[in-house]
């Protein structure tokens, strides 16, 4: 039983970065190089090799990525693109930065990803792209997502931002689509702080990433402060600043080569709750197709009313007593003022993401937990059945 003495904190999320991350990061900074560089280089080429993509462009953050993929895709004003209403901002932003629309589409009632019927529905002369979101880390329906693109010639962009390391039918997340969006944030299964990537198997959409991540500058126009390079550079088109710098890089590089070591990890505490959860019947745990990889960045449970007293939100303030932290993820698009005031969408268009929406708690799942602190979470999970069972 848990009591006022017995509380601890267990946050929703601590990143995993050790002495190797730290040395590998101050020796980016002696080295000169505290921008683009070398590093960055190496990082592209270590994660293309790590998923099996043929090429990977480093950028600033999954929002830059997303918004690079949808120019290379040649997106314009007036244009649709697919996207789920339960997501979060940056995914249906960008397509608001080429003076399109984004069009939302509701969930799946079992992993919460795109559902593929609603977006049928939603297929207008316009649309020129969806972008299937592996929510929570659990792949989308790729083949059945991959052929409503091909029958109305759509351009697929997946946003993965927590899909590392996911896998679809044994493939990596990453190589099956034209392009894929990577995050690589503080709370991700792999961070740089602040950071993206756009893999892709196209030479072409990657060199066109390339060029417009750093002002449309001539390739490899970093090089003009080495040896290696001139002063010399042309600006062939009007582009972004979205480089991602060297220091953030080594930080990558070394977050990477523990990749599939702090996926088991956050696998193992999935399972963890789910033994020990299940049983009560207060708190749907989530639930993993056959054929796919979870990556496990988030671990999201549903509270039951028909099992508590009390809603959500009272759970996660219960918890917050307790010193664990939660979070929601995430408050449906169309929930918000501007998808409503500037696209008209109102409470009730999205049925199953609202359903979801309403019971949705997120838990603590990162590498650095111990089993003390997980089964901590579970004990108080317990212990608020006990008091708020119907």
């Amino acid at each position: 039983m848990i009591t006022a003495t017995t509380t601890k904190s267990v946050p929703f999320h601590l990143p995993s970065i050790g002495e190797e991350a730290i040395g590998a990061v101050v020796e980016a900074l002696k080295s000169g190089w505290i921008t683009t560089g070398p590093k960055t280089r190496c990082f592209e080429q270590e994660f293309a090799h790590f998923l099996g993509a043929r090429h990977a462009v480093a950028v600033s953050s999954c929002t830059a990525a997303l918004h690079l993929c949808l120019e290379a895709a040649g997106l314009q004003e007036g244009d649709e693109v697919l996207v789920p209403t339960l997501t979060f901002a940056a995914t249906a932003e960008v397509v608001v930065y080429f003076r399109a629309k984004p069009v939302l589409v509701d969930v799946d009632p079992c992993y919460f990803n795109l559902s593929v019927e609603d977006a049928a529905r939603k297929i207008t002369a316009r649309s020129r792209a969806v972008i299937p979101v592996h929510f929570a880390g659990h792949p989308c329906s790729m083949d059945s997502i991959h052929e409503l693109a091909a029958t109305h010639g759509l351009t697929v962009i997946e946003d993965a931002a927590h899909a590392i390391p996911a896998k679809y039918k044994g493939q990596n997340i990453g190589t099956l689509s034209p392009m894929t969006a990577f995050s690589f944030y503080a709370t991700k299964t792999l961070t740089t702080g602040e950071g993206g990537m756009v893999t892709t198997n196209d030479a072409s959409l990657a060199d066109r990433i390339a060029l417009m991540r750093s002002h449309g500058m001539s390739r490899d126009a970093w090089k003009r402060y080495s040896a290696e390079g001139t002063w010399r550079y042309e600006i062939t088109e009007p582009g972004y600043k979205y480089n991602l710098t060297d220091p953030q890089a080594a930080l990558g590089i070394v977050q990477l080569s523990h990749c599939e070591e702090m996926q088991r990890r956050r696998r193992e505490i999935a399972e963890a709750y789910q033994k020990g959860l299940s049983p009560l019947g207060a708190y749907r745990t989530p639930q993993t197709a056959k054929d796919v990889q979870h990556a496990w960045h988030l671990y999201v449970v549903l509270v039951e009313p028909s099992a508590l007293r009390i809603h959500r939100d009272q759970v996660i303030e219960e918890l917050r007593q307790l010193g664990i932290g939660t979070s929601v993820h995430f408050i449906p698009l169309h929930l918000h003022p501007y998808y409503q005031r500037t696209w008209g969408y109102r409470p009730g268009d999205f049925a199953a993401a609202e359903a979801y929406f309403d019971r949705c708690m997120s838990l603590p799942i990162y590498p650095r937990m111990t089993e003390e602190d997980v089964d901590y979470v579970i004990e108080a999970l317990h212990d608020i059945y006990r008091r708020f069972r119907r």
